[in-house]
């Protein structure tokens, strides 16, 4: 899902480091202002109409940098929408173009329902204010000459949540998106954006608290195959955090709790589906709520190494690192107990470091907190491989079907299933990412480019088992469950 056009990459990123250099010196408050011109110095635009326009746009962008709206409406979103981007895009979806030749059939006209189409001296016309989008035009047009131009935003939207206003400008609808970020990407003007904890969470490193990173197991191979957990251990610390842990060994603590889960529940002959992954529980929460029964109550690998640490210090700042957009959704969960703080992506902590002065420098790793299969966790099919083999540590192997839904579209699909009792999985695996977290909005390379780096990483770990793994910790002392 990462975007092909380096400049929206640029600014985005340059945006996050502004933020972060003046949030450790202690003066982001005072100089946020003058971010835009710092980015945007003029005389004349570089993207845009005007410096005043690319401007606003940075503006906007340092609002949400710091956990706000990029305009001045209140709204609890996570992903939002730039207005002062969103441009360009064709108000009215479906156009005539060039090869219509105004037949005498004059099928698209016959075809629309709401008198959208007229005929014009060159071409057929279609009426934007009197279009309902239902598509007859297109369809019966014998030319092929009618262009459906869907905008990129809500084509990539797996659960119709975008939409636009009376003025052409995107506006995502709160009650369907589940805030899995693929839409972020997919705009080539850079209009869509999450909100960022940059700013809190340098904040809490400056006041002296204890502040943990715990970082995604999606992350081995992302940045080459020499930097390792102790690399980011290191570059944590010299950023000011306390220390840091690998989520990888929240798979682990998921795994074997929703193991027991799935083994009651098979024998019940009740259908389950994970619960690890946020953009997933949205999506059953917002457009299956029948469904939540169904769902693990077991806590995602982020929420478990938060309560693991804040059961040893209640006053600990838990910070999650990693590909996931959908993630700072979860943590707005207050129903979820001692979940982690903040969620900061790869890019944000890159600015971080950047902005610091700091490098991520190979290091070998002698401290290892995961099994292969926690490592594994963010892996398509990872949860799946993970369960079962806590299934066999257990001593209740089950021949069970699980149905591993690859990314959004596929997830929605498995859930009309289960809902309509069509189901015949006896489990579901839900990842809204294709390829798993590791094909996250925020991802730092696409897949096939790290795939190598991370399968030499996970294999020089150590293979213990996952019981062997947990038992070095005090896994009564917090609960595995949402409740």
């Amino acid at each position: 899902m990462l975007s092909n056009d380096a400049t929206i990459i640029k600014i985005k990123h340059e945006v996050y480091y502004q933020v972060a250099k003046m949030a450790y010196e202690g003066v982001f408050d005072e100089k946020k202002d003058e971010i835009p011109y710092i980015i945007i110095p003029g005389p004349k635009a570089q993207f845009r109409c005007c410096i005043y326009k690319e401007r606003e746009i940075v503006r906007q962008r340092v609002r949400l940098a710091e956990g706000l709206c990029p305009s001045m409406e209140n709204s609890d979103n996570i992903v939002q929408v730039i207005n002062s981007a969103c441009e360009e895009c064709p108000i009215s979806r479906y156009t005539v173009t060039d090869n219509c030749r105004l037949c005498m059939m004059k099928a698209c006209k016959q075809a629309c329902k709401f008198d959208a189409v007229s005929m014009g001296r060159d071409r057929a016309y279609i009426d934007p204010q009197k279009c309902r989008e239902c598509g007859q035009c297109a369809k019966a047009c014998p030319y092929n000459a009618i262009a459906d131009l869907i905008r990129p935003c809500m084509n990539t939207c797996p659960v119709d949540a975008i939409k636009t206003d009376e003025n052409g400008v995107s506006v995502i609808d709160e009650s369907k998106c589940i805030e899995c970020g693929k839409c972020i990407h997919s705009c080539p003007f850079g209009a869509i954006a999450s909100k960022s904890y940059i700013v809190d969470v340098i904040k809490a490193i400056k006041s002296g608290k204890k502040v943990y990173a715990m970082i995604a197991p999606a992350s081995e191979g992302q940045f080459g195959p020499d930097i390792t957990m102790a690399s980011w251990r290191t570059a944590a610390k010299k950023l000011g955090f306390t220390d840091l842990y690998e989520v990888g060994l929240g798979g682990d603590m998921t795994a074997y709790a929703e193991a027991q889960e799935w083994l009651e529940a098979y024998k019940e002959g009740k259908k389950m589906t994970t619960s690890c992954c946020p953009a997933f529980v949205n999506m059953i929460k917002k457009h299956f709520p029948e469904l939540i029964d169904n769902m693990s109550t077991t806590v995602s690998p982020m929420c478990g190494v938060s309560r693991m640490i804040k059961a040893k210090e209640p006053d600990a700042v838990t910070v999650f690192v990693g590909p996931c957009v959908a993630k700072k959704s979860e943590i707005k969960d207050k129903s979820i107990k001692n979940n982690a703080d903040f969620v900061l992506t790869f890019g944000e902590i890159r600015a971080m470091l950047r902005a610091k002065g700091v490098k991520l420098e190979p290091e070998e790793d002698n401290r290892q907190e995961a099994s292969v299969f926690g490592k594994r966790f963010g892996n398509g099919g990872g949860v799946t491989a993970a369960v079962l083999e806590s299934m066999k540590e257990l001593g209740e192997e089950i021949n069970c079907d699980v149905a591993k839904c690859n990314g959004a579209a596929e997830c929605k699909k498995i859930l009309t299933l289960m809902k309509f009792g069509k189901l015949t999985a006896d489990f579901v695996e839900g990842m809204a990412c294709e390829g798993g977290c590791v094909g996250g909005p925020s991802a730092h390379r696409m897949e096939v480019q790290f795939k190598k780096d991370r399968d030499l990483l996970i294999a020089n770990a150590d293979s213990r088992s996952i019981e062997e793994n947990l038992s070095e910790y005090d896994m009564h002392s917090f609960s595995m469950h949402r409740k």
